[in-house]
């Protein structure tokens, strides 16, 4: 197949993103495919229009490329009009699928997809309105109570100049977790025991948005669920060395310790995989997702949120969770393209 490899991107997860598309790429060549590597919002200049997708290829000179507009990437944002980037859509077109190596903001919350629908470009992932869903976790906490999904109890604070700082007419006491609602990879989150903190906290958030959100902290196990094609995965168990699953933990290698699977009973297995399911559908998510859980001591599970374009870096989840089933990560790749064709059966 002809495949772009979309990545990089405007969002503040943009490295991940690289890193993801990188692995993504090299994955797919490696099963034979002629894919490029593009940066969605910085494009590519030399594009042999003959042959746009050579079967001699360089990653690593792609990625380099990539990671040479970083410093730029701000002052491009400023004073550019559109998202993508030189012959990135040209390019789209001609291929068979993009792959969608993005996550965060303007490439995970639905837009990407919803200018590729209008122009006929297929593309990897669910679909363009559970996207935006799924990306603000206001709305995903809408949807998991309106279809009986166990999620923390929790409000939305909205607020043009700032949010209010009473914590007592939310009905909630701390400890609390406030963090943004459209963020991705744990980025502007915060978990809080005081009113100092609190407040700290509401504003680290204001400059992600005007949304929050404030739960209740529930102490407990992390775990994690990819949902692919309709079928949970094997639970991977998440356990920071230290502090929570935040950026940091998430993508330094050795901050944490992941068990795939996870050490828990079949009961608690079989229910927790039945809930990701669940969740995915509340959400009316196709293709793949990752769900995020809590488990407290007593077995009481609550669904975090759905991650629509999940990490493919070399420490993610999905490649450890597919990895049980026998499924390398360039197996995975075709697998997460299967099941993405579906859409436009």
């Amino acid at each position: 197949m002809k495949i772009v490899v979309l990545a990089g991107g405007t969002s503040t997860e943009r490295d991940i993103s690289i890193m993801s598309g990188t692995g993504i790429c090299k994955a797919l060549r490696q099963k034979g495919h002629q894919a490029v590597l593009v940066d969605i919002f910085c494009g590519t200049e030399n594009v042999d229009w003959a042959d746009p997708f050579p079967e001699e290829y360089d990653v690593d000179q792609a990625v380099e490329y990539m990671k040479s507009f970083n410093p730029q990437i701000e002052t491009m944002k400023a004073e550019r009009r559109s998202f993508f980037g030189p012959n990135v859509l040209e390019l789209c077109q001609a291929a068979d699928i993009a792959f969608l190596g993005l996550h965060g903001a303007n490439g995970e919350d639905g837009k990407v997809q919803a200018a590729f629908d209008l122009m006929g470009i297929k593309y990897t992932g669910t679909g363009y309105l559970s996207s935006a869903i799924a990306m603000d976790k206001c709305m995903t906490k809408e949807f998991f109570l309106a279809n009986h999904v166990p999620t923390p109890k929790g409000a939305t604070l909205t607020g043009e100049n700032g949010f209010d700082t009473d914590l007592s007419v939310l009905g909630l006491e701390f400890p609390v977790v406030v963090k943004t609602s459209c963020g991705g990879s744990s980025v502007g989150v915060y978990i809080v025991n005081d009113q100092k903190e609190y407040e700290e906290a509401l504003k680290e958030v204001s400059i992600y948005g005007n949304e929050a959100v404030v739960e209740e902290y529930i102490k407990g196990r992390e775990f994690s669920v990819s949902v692919v094609d309709g079928k949970a995965y094997p639970i991977i168990e998440i356990a920071p060395i230290q502090g929570f699953y935040d950026y940091k933990n998430k993508y330094q290698a050795g901050s944490t310790v992941e068990t795939c699977p996870a050490h828990i009973s079949q009961e608690l297995t079989d229910k927790m995989q039945d809930l990701a399911v669940k969740a995915a559908k509340a959400l009316k998510l196709e293709a793949y997702s990752r769900l995020d859980f809590l488990m407290k001591e007593n077995g009481d599970m609550y669904c975090l949120e759905a991650n629509t374009l999940p990490g493919m870096t070399p420490t993610s989840l999905i490649p450890q969770e597919a990895k049980v089933l026998g499924m390398d990560y360039p197996q995975l790749c075709e697998e997460l393209i299967r099941c993405s064709m579906k859409k436009y059966r």
